[in-house]
């Protein structure tokens, strides 16, 4: 993926402009790229209990609306010099439907409204959110808040303390993505690395750690060096580099929040059994951050 010049919006399902919309427009015309829009179709929940014929001619003209809502946001693209195409998906199986397209269309980024769920919602059944977040092979770009601007300032979450060759590949995924997005947008880029006191950070540990003042300051500088010579390879400058201690499920949300940064890019990395509630870290900050999140599949 060397340019942003082909952009899959999955549309918000109750027709109307959204986050998700201002930024996949914003992206387009910045990039001169293509923006394919995507519209899932679903039957109204207070259709549902209609007889079988009836159903049928409602779940017709439902989406005759939608196809002509999504007519209607390709001529309004095209007259900003946007070129766009537009498609309804049945919504039964929508993540292999949405891989399939983004696949087959070689998208570069996958755009889409983030949709809070109850944690009860969230047990019961995985949100599309989620199987994106585990699943997308493409970035993949919630939007929580955006305008016609595009993003100023990008926060980039690396985890360079496992010596993981998974996780070293992520991490040069997720910066170079991150860089494509700034170039795209031209956006500060600044790099975060958390870190938790914890027995990984020391290598030669064999027993359990005391995390005296003397060792948080050692281990901090460490991963401070580690973070320079990363970043050093990617031309970001040293004041955009910021090393904090704590869990990163809590740390990269605060900075981002409490700095105004509108993006914060980070890796997934998701394995069969994990727990569908507490999710990945990237799963546990969607929610928390106040910014988008752009996600990148390791």
């Amino acid at each position: 993926m060397n340019a942003l010049t082909r952009l899959l919006l999955i549309c918000h399902p109750d027709l109307h402009p959204s986050p998700a919309l201002a930024r996949a427009q914003a992206l387009a015309k910045a990039t001169s790229g293509t923006l394919h829009l995507v519209l899932l179709n679903h039957l109204p929940s207070r259709l549902a209990t209609l007889d079988q014929i009836l159903r049928s001619n409602a779940r017709r003209q439902n989406e005759e609306h939608r196809k002509a809502w999504l007519h209607e946001q390709v001529t309004a693209l095209g007259e900003q010099g946007i070129t766009a195409y537009a498609e309804t998906l049945e919504d039964e199986d929508p993540l292999k439907d949405l891989i399939r397209l983004a696949q087959v269309h070689r998208v570069e980024m996958l755009i889409k409204d983030i949709r809070h769920e109850t944690l009860v919602s969230r047990a019961l059944l995985t949100p599309l959110d989620w199987q994106l977040l585990r699943r997308c092979p493409v970035p993949l770009h919630l939007v929580a808040q955006a305008d016609a601007s595009l993003p100023a300032q990008i926060l980039v979450a690396v985890d360079l303390v496992e010596h993981d060759p998974a996780i070293r590949k992520l991490n040069e995924r997720i910066l170079q993505a991150a860089q494509l997005l700034a170039r795209a947008c031209r956006a500060q880029l600044h790099l975060l690395q958390a870190w938790e006191p914890s027995a990984s950070f020391v290598a030669y540990a064999a027993a359990p750690v005391a995390w005296t003042d003397e060792r948080i300051e050692d281990v901090t500088g460490r991963a401070r060096k580690r973070l320079s010579t990363f970043a050093s390879h990617y031309g970001i400058k040293p004041d955009h580099l910021h090393v904090l201690r704590g869990a990163a499920r809590t740390v990269v949300s605060e900075y981002a929040n409490q700095h105004g940064f509108e993006v914060v890019v980070m890796g997934t990395l998701y394995h069969e059994g994990q727990a569908k509630v507490i999710g990945s870290t990237t799963e546990q900050t969607l929610y928390k951050v106040h910014s988008s999140i752009l996600a990148i599949h390791g």
